[in-house]
């Protein structure tokens, strides 16, 4: 009989609790919010969030999650996965836990549902990893913008900031561009003018319309080119504060480079990338900013892509083999040693014509290009998810020309392979590079 007694009365005291508990959360205007999937408290019944001004909406590339030790980057809507909302973040691997979307809906307030977690396989042994985070929808909500939240209760709603969802409407033709590089990442005071100049006037009579950069910082020449370029249409330019957030390493190996996130975040950056032009650019080009990938059966880009997804129409993803142009080893005859280019800043790579041997038994790293609508996730050197196939490209049909200090120094100029590819272009390069140099007051 007493425990009976006692039994009722707990039960009546949970559900006097429970009562309390709501009571006092109405009061304080606290906004519930049931589980995933199911719609909370319309905050804004009538406001259409399309046209949302607010201050916590940002455009921001990287925005700390309150209460976490992770970033988010960008928020994309995946039509291929039924509209789910993509957000590109950093995540701190060990401190993976259960997060919310608070997702903003047109005319419908905003939509909790719980966080899908899907951290990238590639992370090189740092602590920081790029990640995904996918936001399921209702077919009710037209989904504006999104954030997330360690807790299902939105309360905070007003001090939240929101990140806005591109890529709402799918495309699968008519694109803005046919060709798009993405440069991941610009750091420290790199200020190799004349390279850059060089590569990206290679890149405009391959048939380049637009580059994107991500920069955290550059050399004061360097910047100068930046904006000229942005300014002319070819360059897009997204800052990349993230030595403002992590303290992110210079190399690719932990052991050996140490920080937070490899390589300024060139994992997050690429992907973002691939995202931002999903819908804008038929074909990425995912490489380094001193690498050219170039074709050597075809005068340009689009033809070599014709002929190898004519050949290959299931394949999304072209891998291209870096090879090495020693920038130590020099064309003997000084052929375009030229005159006005000596005192630019940075290397000239029409003086260095020979390449490095692959080695025996050794498989040269890889670029990327790809039709971003079949890739999910990517690392450096090779696509982690897909929807179609991979081709690995033989470098007699096109081959990165990579001019940087030698990885075989032991090597004579006898054992390097003369490759004077960069040479066809010169009669158009040479007084396009001039343009821009004697434009921006460079030469001395």
């Amino acid at each position: 009989m007493e425990k009976t007694c006692f039994t009722k009365y707990f039960f009546l005291s949970l559900i006097l609790f429970a009562v309390m508990w709501i009571i006092y959360n109405i009061f304080l205007g606290r906004n519930l919010t049931i589980y995933p999937h199911s719609w909370g408290n319309k905050l804004h019944p009538t406001a259409d969030l399309s046209n949302q001004s607010a201050a916590n909406l940002t455009e921001q590339n990287i925005t700390p999650i309150k209460e976490t030790k992770h970033f988010l980057v960008s928020a994309y809507k995946d039509h291929r996965i039924n509209g789910t909302i993509r957000i590109i973040s950093i995540f701190r691997r060990d401190d993976v836990r259960r997060l919310y979307c608070v997702i903003g809906c047109v005319q419908h307030g905003y939509l909790v549902t719980a966080a899908e977690v899907d951290i990238h396989s590639d992370h090189f042994g740092f602590p920081y990893q790029t990640t995904d985070l996918l936001c399921k929808t209702e077919p009710k909500c037209d989904a504006t913008n999104v954030t997330i939240s360690n807790s299902p209760y939105t309360s905070d709603i007003p001090d939240m900031i929101f990140l806005p969802i591109r890529n709402k409407e799918r495309k699968e033709h008519n694109f803005t561009y046919n060709f798009t590089v993405c440069i991941s990442n610009l750091f420290g005071t790199y200020n190799n003018v004349l390279q850059f100049v060089q590569t990206l006037e290679v890149y405009k009579l391959l048939g380049i319309q637009k580059v994107v950069i991500y920069n955290t910082s550059c050399g004061p020449d360097l910047d100068k080119v930046l904006q000229y370029y942005r300014e002319e249409g070819t360059l897009e330019i997204h800052q990349w504060p993230i030595d403002q957030f992590l303290n992110p390493s210079k190399g690719w190996k932990f052991q050996r480079d140490k920080g937070d996130l490899h390589y300024y975040g060139q994992l997050t950056t690429l992907n973002d990338c691939i995202y931002r032009n999903m819908y804008r650019s038929k074909y990425l080009l995912l490489n380094d900013i001193d690498e050219i990938i170039v074709p050597y059966q075809h005068a340009t880009l689009e033809l070599l892509l014709e002929d190898l997804q004519r050949q290959n129409p299931t394949v999304g993803v072209f891998l291209i083999e870096n090879h090495i142009f020693p920038k130590t080893v020099f064309d003997d005859k000084g052929t375009f040693n030229l005159t006005q280019w000596k005192n630019v800043p940075g290397i000239n790579i029409m003086e260095h014509i020979y390449r490095e041997p692959v080695k025996k038994d050794v498989q040269n790293p890889s670029k990327i290009i790809m039709n971003p609508r079949q890739v999910v996730q990517t690392s450096v050197h090779s696509v982690l998810k897909k929807y179609g196939g991979t081709l690995r490209v033989p470098p007699g049909v096109s081959r990165i020309v990579h001019v940087r200090v030698p990885l075989q120094g032991r090597l004579t100029k006898e054992q390097l392979i003369v490759d004077k590819k960069l040479w066809e272009y010169q009669k158009d390069l040479v007084p396009n590079v001039d343009r821009v140099l004697n434009k921006l007051g460079i030469y001395d």
